[in-house]
């Protein structure tokens, strides 16, 4: 008759640190998912304004592919992602190898993972390097 309610003891001590793992489970897995999303916009927005004629068209067209690829992969940053443009390239003379780099960064919030200890979001980062065309005119 002594092991009356152990049960309930055992419930009591390891309720919490399953619900725990469930959380951490999801914040892997949301990270993981917004990682991949922010690798496809870094490389789409490098695509494309390595086919732009001019460093201030790249600007445009990269900061506007990256969000339009964020949107179709349901992302939701925490505030405007980080678009930066590198177009040095554009001033290279034709003939000689040069790149367009884009880098993207979101800030992914955790906030509606209501638990203790978990943090209130992460920010993923990633960035691509798309080569312009050698002998294209660069303006």
């Amino acid at each position: 008759m002594r092991d009356r309610g152990s049960v309930s003891v055992e419930v009591a001590i390891l309720a919490p640190a399953f619900l725990m793992l469930v959380v951490l489970a999801g914040i892997a897995g949301r990270t993981a998912i917004a990682q991949n999303a922010v690798d496809l916009a870094a490389h789409d927005a490098a695509r494309t304004a390595s086919l732009a004629r001019t460093a201030g068209t790249a600007q445009t067209q990269g900061a506007a592919t990256a969000g339009a690829t964020l949107a179709d992969q349901g992302l939701n940053c925490t505030g405007t992602p980080a678009v930066h443009i590198e177009t040095g390239g554009f001033t290279v003379p034709v003939g000689q190898p040069a790149n367009v780099a884009v880098t993207v960064t979101c800030h992914v919030t955790f906030a509606d993972l209501v638990m203790p200890g978990v943090p209130g979001g992460t920010t993923v980062e990633a960035t691509f390097v798309s080569p312009l065309d050698q002998y294209r005119s660069r303006g």
